[in-house]
């Protein structure tokens, strides 16, 4: 167990749920971060509530920004939500869901956070192997922050450096799926769905659907959200 906080990225989406379980693992406490950025899957938002609830945080921020700063995506309302043919071809071409520079201004605001909490670890829930092909969920690209934020903070210069923290980086949807089963993490409070009903129902049919129904498939593990192994 380390002496100092964790700042987590919660989404509401298994991935970050997973992460979460793993930074309560290693850290005393945590601070977890949620972005409401104009999303159209706003659902998410009381998903990243009720997981932080369940896993016992009690410091969990949820940052507006302005929407037109994150504005240019399908998520954000910049065009229709794709529905690939096929899983395959997921990960091919940067998806119109990519919304521009999301994860360097989460990291960036989440970095702040961190250093006046003095958390020397940062979670997120980047992934490189069952993803949708974003630039910034890579390893370079986690690295290249990592690098800056040493360089652009005093701890980091005083040489006591923050580390970017990405548990999830190569491991397929299937394990991060059992790795969180065996932490005892309720995937049935999460949602991946980039166009859920206004209850929250999955699609089925986005690509972060298809690659979450995979992953259940994979794990031979029943997705709560379906009601059935998918």
């Amino acid at each position: 167990m380390k002496s100092t906080p964790a700042v987590v990225l919660v989404s509401g989406g298994l991935d970050s749920a997973t992460v979460l379980a793993l930074a309560a693992r290693d850290h005393p406490s945590m601070i977890a971060l949620t972005f409401e950025y104009g999303q159209r899957h706003s659902h998410e938002l009381s998903c990243a509530a009720s997981i932080c609830r369940n896993q016992g945080v009690s410091d969990h921020r949820v940052i507006p920004l302005d929407a037109s700063l994150l504005a240019g995506s399908a998520l954000t309302g910049g065009g229709e939500i794709p529905r690939p043919e096929s899983i395959e071809v997921i990960g091919s071409t940067i998806p119109d869901t990519y919304v521009p520079a999301r994860n360097t201004v989460f990291l960036s605001m989440a970095l702040a956070v961190a250093e006046i909490a003095g958390a020397a670890d940062i979670y997120i829930g980047a992934n490189a192997i069952d993803f949708s092909g974003y630039p910034d969920c890579r390893p370079e690209f986690i690295s290249a922050f990592q690098t800056m934020a040493r360089l652009a903070t005093k701890c980091g210069v005083e040489g006591v450096p923050l580390s970017i923290m990405t548990p999830l980086i190569n491991m397929t949807k299937a394990e991060i799926i059992q790795c969180g089963i065996d932490m005892g993490v309720d995937y049935s409070m999460t949602s991946s769905c980039y166009d859920p009903s206004d209850s929250g129902q999955p699609c089925g049919s986005c690509e972060s659907c298809l690659l979450r129904a995979e992953g259940f498939a994979e794990a031979g593990v029943v997705d709560p959200l379906v009601g059935a192994s998918v």
